[in-house]
């Protein structure tokens, strides 16, 4: 007999939305996280004394608006409040592009007037190939079905709603869809504008937790896959959680405590336990045997299945396609704490471009060369950085006067060279990212009171994100929809009865969006229902 209905691995924030809808329909629920607090990477801590901010993730935008209902979040305590601005970019001393409502056309006209008149068919065409994508977020994909006709039968009916949905694409739509699933951003991008720093606000999508040039071949989708998002209702807006991000896993937590999960902390699981090729509970590392009728991994699908499982229990296929899981960003986070907001060159005074994203990369031809040095050499001389200053929106997370900024840095290799190690080099690295920030921006570096360095080794050992990557592997086309994290388990159900995956491993892939968890409930509640 099962001690508990359903037991989830990780308490992240997929994990935490599984377990809510699962337990609101009277299953007795426990989930399992090892950390001291819930959220996995989206969690807000203090990291100099005084000074507080999100650890990994740091904005939002993709948080699935069904989501944030069903779970009522906002009555939980979360509020998301939108950028005044949505990005700033730095070209050199003197030049910079600020992109904000209303100002926009203005903006890249002085770089390119040619470049201003075609931003709204740009938005317009990717607009509406995001909307395609949004249908489809909340959506199991069609699975590859064993068992004959009645085992195909409801695989095919969703592949035909799937055909339905693109067909009420035009044929322009159609064509844009292809490209933006094989082509390459800066390829999509160069048909499009010809000024460099628009090309360069519009491509950094495309880099972000992707240890690539723009120039790689599906590219393009890591920028699609950014744009699907909505802030408040307004669609590709990108905004911030008042509290940090751990603000949206704490309100998650409430609404689980109120639905009756069980949420146990500091609790690692060493071993997923089966019995006659059926998962039938969880093992802690302090050797306590959890026993379920149903367990769901929120886990990165490498730490499950590689790590988790006697890997005799697994198929040999699938056992060899997961070791193939390709799982790698080239991503360094850091969080600063600083004494004063900083002084661009280019816009040293204050003003809504401090609530921006700010991106330190002023062309996709300097993106291209951040990707072959790092690949050369373990970590670009040049970096790309996305600077965030929470602060300038959310005054709880540092003294009066003082501030907070996140800094997302591209690119460095998620394992070094040379049989170098993370551990020797991230002070190293730590002091270029803030010296590049300090060419753009002269002063800031002084104005550094205390920082906190992950690398991709630190993201992998805290989050269990596997060569750092924020995805929880890659978004490329053979790991994506129904082949994600494996062609035949696109549907959330694991190669062994009873067992399930509800993180970002699978469908629709990485960031906060929920999207995971509430699919994976939907087909275990079917299943039981069976």
């Amino acid at each position: 007999m099962a001690e508990r209905d359903v037991v989830i691995l990780g308490g992240g924030h997929n994990g935490l939305v599984c377990a809510w809808y699962l337990a609101r329909r009277g299953l007795k629920v426990t989930v399992l996280e090892r950390q001291g607090v819930v959220g996995g990477a989206a969690v807000t801590e203090e990291f100099v004394p005084g000074y507080r901010n999100s650890v990994a993730s740091y904005t939002v935008s993709l948080l699935n608006p069904r989501v944030i209902a069903d779970m009522e979040l906002v009555r939980h305590g979360l509020k998301v409040v939108e950028r005044r601005a949505s990005n700033f970019l730095p070209v050199n001393d003197r030049d910079y592009l600020l992109m904000a409502e209303g100002r926009t056309h203005a903006e890249v006209a002085k770089f390119s007037q040619t470049d201003a008149d075609r931003l709204d068919a740009y938005a317009d065409r990717l607009e509406a190939i995001a909307e395609f994508l949004r249908d489809l977020v909340l959506q199991t994909p069609p699975n590859v079905a064993e068992g004959g006709l009645l085992a195909a039968l409801p695989e095919m009916l969703k592949a035909g709603g799937l055909a339905r949905r693109l067909g009420r694409l035009d044929e322009t739509g159609k064509r844009d869809l292809l490209d933006l699933f094989v082509k390459s951003a800066g390829d999509w991008l160069d048909g499009w504008f010809e000024s460099e720093p628009i090309k360069a606000v519009y491509g950094f999508d495309a880099v972000v937790g992707n240890y690539a040039s723009p120039y790689a071949a599906g590219s393009a989708y890591v920028l699609l896959h950014h744009v699907f998002g909505e802030v408040n209702g307004k669609k590709g807006a990108w905004g911030h959680a008042i509290g940090g991000m751990g603000a949206i896993t704490q309100a998650m937590a409430k609404a689980c405590a109120e639905a009756g999960v069980d949420v146990r902390l500091n609790t690692p699981v060493g071993e997923i336990l089966t019995e006659k090729g059926r998962a039938v509970g969880a093992v802690t590392e302090g050797g306590e045997v959890v026993r379920a009728a149903t367990l769901v991994s929120n886990l990165h699908p490498k730490l499950t299945f590689e790590r988790l499982m006697d890997p005799a229990a697994l198929p040999a296929d699938f056992r060899e396609r997961i070791g193939r899981y390709a799982s790698g960003s080239g991503t360094f986070r850091m969080n600063v704490a600083l004494s004063e907001l900083p002084r661009f060159a280019c816009r040293p005074e204050a003003g809504d471009h401090m609530t921006a994203g700010i991106i330190m990369a002023p062309s996709l031809a300097y993106m291209d060369r951040a990707w072959m040095d790092a690949r050369a050499n373990g970590w670009s001389k040049e970096p790309i950085i996305e600077m965030l200053i929470p602060s300038t929106l959310d005054d709880s997370l540092a003294p009066e006067g003082r501030h907070v900024a996140s800094l997302f840095c591209q690119h460095v290799a998620p394992q070094l060279p040379n049989g170098w190690s993370w551990d020797d080099h991230r002070d190293e690295v730590a002091d270029l990212m803030i010296e590049t920030v300090d060419r753009f921006a002269p002063g800031f570096k002084a104005s550094v009171i205390g920082r906190q360095a992950l690398t991709p080794m630190d993201l992998e050992r805290r989050f269990g994100l596997i060569g750092g990557d924020i995805f929880h592997g890659k978004l490329s086309l053979d790991q994506l929809f129904s082949a994600r994290p494996v062609l035949g388990h696109g549907d959330y159900r694991g190669p062994l009865k009873g067992l399930y995956m509800c993180g970002s491993g699978t469908h629709p892939g990485g960031g906060v969006t929920g999207a995971p968890g509430f699919n994976a409930a939907r087909e275990i509640l079917r299943d039981l229902r069976r």
